[in-house]
């Protein structure tokens, strides 16, 4: 089963879709700005609760598309840099449960 790197590869390639990283920048801050403009208009201005509204996922996924070609036109493996982010967060989360129960005990510690 091809991944989806290999995929969004594949179909940039087919469609001609690359471009260099400034433009796919630029255009991926357009896909970002058309998924915050559908939340905004969805929830009034935040008035209202966010619910997803049908065309969230596509939009979604032309955003998560457009991160993916970004990252093959400049060589990043997005899937070996994601899984980096998420053991980046677990650390701090488990060095921030053990200095917890010293920052709990302060104002009454060892005085």
């Amino acid at each position: 089963m091809e991944s989806l790197t290999e995929v969004v590869t594949r179909t940039a390639d087919a469609a001609d879709l690359h471009a260099p990283v400034p433009t796919l920048l630029l255009e991926l801050q357009s896909l970002l700005g058309a998924l915050t403009a559908a939340v905004t208009d969805a929830t009034d201005r935040g008035r209202r609760p966010f619910r997803p509204t049908p065309d969230w996922t596509d939009r979604f996924g032309e955003l998560a598309y457009g991160i993916y070609l970004l990252a093959d036109q400049s060589g990043v493996d997005v899937d070996a840099a994601v899984r980096t982010a998420a053991a980046s967060v677990q650390h701090r989360l488990r060095r921030s449960a053990q200095q917890a129960p010293a920052q709990a005990e302060w104002p009454f510690g060892s005085e």
